[in-house]
Order: structure tokens, then C-alpha cells, then sequence
């Protein structure tokens, strides 16, 4: 976190600084945003459901989880039972159930929609037995899971993100062995280092990554890129099969004048630096926050850097608010959160001396389908600025990576691979939604292709 210090202080505006809020109210606003369901809760929110046959639900989540099935077992008492529900669909199901879109997703289809409005509450459903099922594992040290005999053969997997872990967990389940590769010093991806410190509170991340490793089989080498310390081309010639799970964590420019100033970040970083701080009090904000951008990203670094004490955070985003990427669940918490949102406006420069001091913006407009920037404009004051504009594929421009279209590698889309033979891919490196729980999905359904492909090369 120091290399983020030093560049927010160095020559920047006093305004920018740490310990605005006293520890106690830091605590109380980084504390878990949606508490857990008390067990008489659940018991309540489980019998709302209709257990359907072929539910909607089901249909709606991408790992298809047994919906019905483990809320069933949890109205009848056996929490033990609905997380391995779960878990055979999505072995990251606690993580899903704390930053899952349910509102558009299983909660979305759900038939109680149509009779009173109120969905049942799924995703909190599903934390109540995940949690238990994990916190029993800890206990007692006995995985849900065995793995099956060892075939002898070894896969790489790039990446330690939802992807690269459920792809590793599901191959180490079919008796392969796996080494686990992670650029950063912890696994756990997004998880660990992009989602907001509310939304995975108390060390989760950290906890489900090690339930998931707990299935044994799975070696995890932590300060490995591809393109940096892995070559694809030793991964190709020392294991039977590549997985590629290396997500998007390049981060895309502005490209307006004063980019480069003091007090203006990368979101992506600055979340990344809340998450890993354990003292939310040495975390330096603006008293100004300007957030530029309008997916998830950008209202997760909106919201903290309200809840770090900033006295004025507003959201810029080039379209409208029914065009942001974020859902409407997130904006509204943003909202909430008193995050001022400003709609049609992109930024033309960055404005200031030794920091940063004002962000000038062009009013925006369709026209003939495409953005186009107006004349007349305005100017925020501002002593942060926050970048959540997008990202990108981040790998060594020398490093030999299989065909790539429009920044993401391409796939067979029935099988996972890539144009190298032996060398799948999936989560965020690949086209598809940017979700954790479709992240995990590619991560299974891979290690299922690559099991295959495995057996396929036994036959030959």
C-alpha cells in the first residue's frame, strides 16, 4: 500500500489524506453490508418458496444451481445438506451469494415476482448454507469433496481468480494434479483485491480460497505472470493441458491531458488498496472525488471513498443512467451512500499544478448511434480522481498467447480452448458476462473439456 501513498502525497493537495473518519465509524462502514440471515430468518425466507418444477431460477443462474432443491433442505433442517447443493454446482457459491446480480439473475426469474413483487431471497438463502458448510470444514477439517484416484497427468492453471480456482478444484475432484498460478501475492482474484471491502467482509475471500484448496491436489505458487516469470510455451511442454484464467487486470486510459498528475488513480488500485489495508484509517481520500466511469467498478470506488469520509463524491458517466453497466441494485446503493451522479458528460482534461484541482467534462450525445461530445460543458472541482473506464488483457507484449479478438482470447465456444491444442480459457479473458458466478461456471465447465480432452489423448 505504500507505493499508493506515495503517489497520492507526493506534491498533491493537502486535501488528499488518511484518518478522515474516526476508527470507529471506519469500522462500522466497512463492516459487511448485509449481515447474514439469523437461522429463524431463514427458516421464514425458505418456506416462501414454491419449489417449481423446472424453476425459472435455475434457469437464470449460469452453474445451474439445484435452487429448489437446496432451499428445500434448508426449510427441513439439514443446512449441511443444502450447501453440497450448492457447492456440486458452484464450489464458489459463498462468494456468490455475497456479490451475485441476483436482482437479474436467479431473484429475477423468480415466480414470486409476479404474485407479490418480492422474490425470494435466494442469494442470502444461499450464504446461510454455504457458511455453514465451510465453517464446518474449518472445524473439523474434513473437505465435502475426495478426490478421485490420481491419473498421473498435470494441468497448469494461469490465473487464481473464480475461474482459475473452480477450474482447479473440479480437476483436482477427476484425480488430476494442479499447479495454481497467481500474478499477485495472494490467490482469490477479484475477490481477494477488486470487490468492495463491505461485500466480502471479515477475510472471506481468503477462507472460501482455502475450503476450495482444501479437496488437496491443487499446488499454489503465488508472484507468477504469464509473460514475467511463466512462459506458455515451457507451461505447453511440462504439463498434459493449459488452463488460461488471467482475467482482464490491464487498466484503460483516459487519454486526456493531466492523466498523469498527482491525486488521479486507477479505481481498480485504489479498491485493490482498501482491501489489503488492515487499517482503513492509513487509506488516503480526497475531500473532492471525482469517479469517472459507470460500471461496478467505479460505484464500489465511489461508495468507499464516501464511506473513507469524503465530503463530495460524484459519478461521471458519458451515457445515460439506463446505459450504465452497473445494475440498478448498485446504483441506488450508491445513491444511498450520497454519491452525487452526473449523466452525458466525458472528460477532456485534468486540471491542476502539483495536484490535482478541477476536472473539466464535455457535455455528451448520441448522434447517428454514436457518442459524440458537445460544446458546451462544465467543470468539477476535484483533489482525487478515480479511473474506472475499463480494463484490459495485461500480459508481456513478447509472450506467444493464442488468437485474441477485441482484447479478449478466443475460444471454441462448446469446448474452452483456444487456437494452441491443449490450451483452454475462461472468466474474464474471454468474451461473456464480466460475473463471478459466470467466471466460476467457465472454470468448471473447462476442467470437464479438459478431462475429456485428457482422456481422449489416453486413447490415442
Amino acid at each position: 500500500m505504500s507505493d499508493l501513498l506515495d503517489d497520492v502525497f507526493s506534491g498533491s493537495s493537502p486535501d488528499i489524506k488518511a484518518g478522515r473518519l474516526p476508527g470507529e465509524a471506519l469500522a462500522a462502514c466497512f463492516a459487511d453490508a448485509h449481515p447474514p440471515l439469523t437461522r429463524d430468518q431463514a427458516d421464514i425466507e425458505a418456506n416462501r418458496c414454491y419449489f417449481c418444477y423446472d424453476a425459472p431460477c435455475v434457469t437464470a443462474c449460469p452453474t445451474a444451481i439445484d435452487i429448489p432443491g437446496f432451499i428445500r433442505a434448508i426449510a427441513t433442517g439439514n443446512l449441511p445438506g443444502a450447501g453440497r447443493r450448492i457447492f456440486e454446482a458452484n464450489i464458489m457459491g459463498g462468494a456468490c451469494a455475497r456479490v451475485c446480480p441476483t436482482e437479474i439473475l436467479c431473484e429475477g426469474a423468480c415466480v414470486r415476482n409476479a404474485q407479490q413483487h418480492k422474490p425470494v431471497e435466494i442469494g442470502a438463502l444461499q450464504r446461510v448454507a454455504t457458511d455453514a458448510v465451510i465453517t464446518r470444514a474449518e472445524a473439523t477439517g474434513v473437505h465435502p469433496f475426495q478426490r478421485a484416484a490420481a491419473t498421473g497427468r498435470r494441468v497448469a492453471v494461469v490465473g487464481a481468480g473464480p475461474a482459475g480456482l473452480a477450474c482447479a478444484h473440479e480437476l483436482a475432484r477427476s484425480g488430476h494434479a494442479v499447479d495454481l498460478f497467481e500474478a499477485r501475492p495472494k490467490p482469490g482474484g477479484l475477490n481477494e483485491y477488486g470487490i468492495a471491502a463491505y461485500k466480502m467482509a471479515d477475510g472471506f475471500a481468503a477462507r472460501e480460497v482455502n475450503f476450495i484448496l482444501g479437496i488437496g491436489g491443487i499446488r499454489v505458487f503465488t508472484n507468477q505472470a504469464l509473460g514475467r516469470e511463466l512462459d506458455l510455451g515451457a507451461l505447453r511442454r511440462d504439463f498434459d493441458a493449459v488452463f488460461l484464467a488471467i482475467g482482464q487486470a490491464g487498466v484503460k486510459s483516459l487519454a486526456v491531458p493531466g492523466e498523469a498528475l498527482p491525486g488521479v488513480m486507477d479505481a481498480v488500485r485504489f479498491i485493490e488498496t482498501l482491501r489489503q489495508a488492515e487499517d482503513k484509517a492509513s487509506v488516503p481520500v480526497g475531500r473532492h472525488v471525482v469517479v469517472i466511469g459507470g460500471g461496478n467498478t467505479a460505484i464500489d470506488a465511489a461508495v468507499q471513498a464516501k464511506r473513507l469520509g469524503a465530503e463530495l463524491v460524484t459519478l461521471v458517466y458519458r451515457r445515460g443512467r439506463e446505459d450504465m453497466p452497473a445494475t440498478t441494485v448498485e446504483q441506488d446503493w450508491a445513491l444511498m451512500n450520497g454519491v452525487a451522479f452526473r449523466h452525458w458528460a466525458a472528460p477532456v482534461a485534468i486540471e491542476g499544478g502539483e495536484g490535482v484541482r478541477a476536472v473539466r467534462f464535455a457535455r455528451t450525445t448520441l448522434a447517428g448511434g454514436r457518442l459524440a461530445l458537445l460544446e458546451d460543458g462544465f467543470v468539477l472541482a476535484a483533489d482525487m480522481v478515480l479511473k474506472a473506464v475499463g480494463q484490459s488483457l495485461d500480459v508481456a507484449e513478447s509472450e506467444a498467447l493464442p488468437a485474441i479478438a477485441q482484447g479478449r482470447i478466443v475460444v471454441n465456444p462448446d469446448t474452452l480452448e483456444t487456437s494452441l491444442p491443449g490450451v483452454f480459457a475462461g472468466g474474464d479473458c474471454i468474451s461473456g458476462q464480466d460475473l463471478t458466478v459466470q467466471a466460476v461456471a467457465d472454470g468448471k465447465r473447462a476442467a470437464q473439456r479438459i478431462d475429456e480432452y485428457l482422456k481422449g489423448r489416453n486413447h490415442g
